[in-house]
């Protein structure tokens, strides 16, 4: 018979030592709506990041550390330490293992994988530690999850196109990183839209890993073999790197679905002021880790929290451009700020089934 290490058991004791003390502060029944007030000042909430190799996530992180440093301020938080891997899931587990021995109360994670850190993320429950699983999936039960409706993503998209082109054209997709829940909730969104439009034919399918300099590659790849594009479907990140390739290849844009950052938009200002050129752009936005952040903080504060909580995707159209495009530094993206109200609100809508409040006005964002 094998033994368990000495080092293990007295992590065991001591985690349910701190999940029991969390249960006991925090009572299940506190705060049903409005923000929940519970003493939270001696907590830390950890953010564990699957990778920050995009503008995106850079801007992610960015919010969650002024998010943090804000609540520091208040009193409602000790610290909010964040972890990137380097898109690794094995990586990311580590890290995930790190933060359970070193007592943190509650851990935002954005997965790498949907399955591969299940084991981890059980430890961390059974620690008593509360997970909130932030714009991706995991199939371990125990989390909250804090995400978009990504097939509302991919019938916004595929309605524009498909009105723009009357119902007939031929589609470029462009995906974000293969293997990855939300990439594959997006794409199938896109396609179940497209289903219901038979004059819309794919001619190819690439994969952009949401960031501009990839999908500028695998586009100028793609496009020798392809006929003549009328619109691409994308994820976010990927829409100027397209134009850039098709810019390049000498063919004319077609309706590129933008998402949501600052390259983008600049280049769909700069060719509608040019030629009147004309898109939609729709993404969730990197804010969505203030979301996540304060979803695990009223939890820690007593709010009763259902397992999911839908965050609202950002879309923006032609009449909103300009204002939306002044609220973004160079490398930026559409960043409408949740406060702690504005999140006890989203909160109180998926536990009612109402909707959730509606995105910020940019004038109300400018960074």
């Amino acid at each position: 018979m094998t033994t368990r290490p000495i080092h293990r058991i007295l992590w065991r004791l001591a985690a349910c030592m701190t999940g029991l003390a969390m249960f006991a502060t925090h009572p299940a029944q506190a705060a049903q709506s409005g923000i929940a007030s519970g003493p939270t000042a001696s907590y830390t909430i950890a953010f564990s990041n699957s990778y920050v190799g995009s503008d995106f996530r850079k801007v992610m992180v960015r919010n969650w550390e002024e998010i943090a440093v804000q609540a520091q301020k208040e009193g409602l938080i000790r610290e909010a330490p964040v972890v990137s891997a380097n898109n690794s899931a094995s990586e990311q587990a580590a890290h995930i293992q790190d933060m359970i021995v070193k007592g943190v109360n509650a851990i935002v994670i954005l997965a790498a994988s949907d399955t591969a850190l299940d084991g981890v993320i059980r430890d961390a429950c059974n620690a008593g530690i509360v997970v909130v699983v932030m714009a991706s999936l995991v199939t371990e039960g125990c989390v909250y999850t804090v995400d978009y409706n990504w097939a509302a993503m991919g019938r916004v998209e595929i309605d524009y196109i498909a009105k723009r082109l009357k119902g007939n054209g031929t589609l470029l997709e462009i995906r974000g990183i293969a293997g990855d829940a939300t990439d594959k909730n997006i794409s199938d969104g896109i396609r179940k839209a497209a289903s219901d439009y038979p004059g819309l034919k794919f001619a190819k399918t690439v994969y952009g890993n949401w960031t501009a300099s990839v999908a500028r590659k695998e586009v100028a790849l793609a496009l020798p073999a392809l006929p003549s594009i009328d619109a691409v479907a994308t994820q976010g990140g990927d829409g100027y790197g397209a134009a850039m390739a098709f810019k390049a290849a000498g063919r004319p844009l077609p309706i590129i679905v933008m998402g949501n950052r600052q390259d983008e938009l600049a280049l769909w200002k700069q060719e509608r002021d040019a030629n009147g050129y004309e898109t939609v752009s729709v993404s969730a936005s990197p804010s969505v880790s203030q979301v996540g952040f304060w979803v695990a903080q009223q939890i820690l504060a007593g709010k009763s929290v259902p397992k999911f909580v839908e965050v609202p995707l950002v879309r923006i159209d032609a009449k909103d451009l300009d204002a939306w495009l002044a609220t973004m530094p160079v490398g930026g993206a559409a960043n409408p700020l949740y406060s702690q109200a504005s999140v006890a609100a989203m909160i109180d809508a998926a536990i009612h089934n109402t909707p959730a409040p509606p995105t910020p006005l940019p004038e109300m964002t400018k960074q």
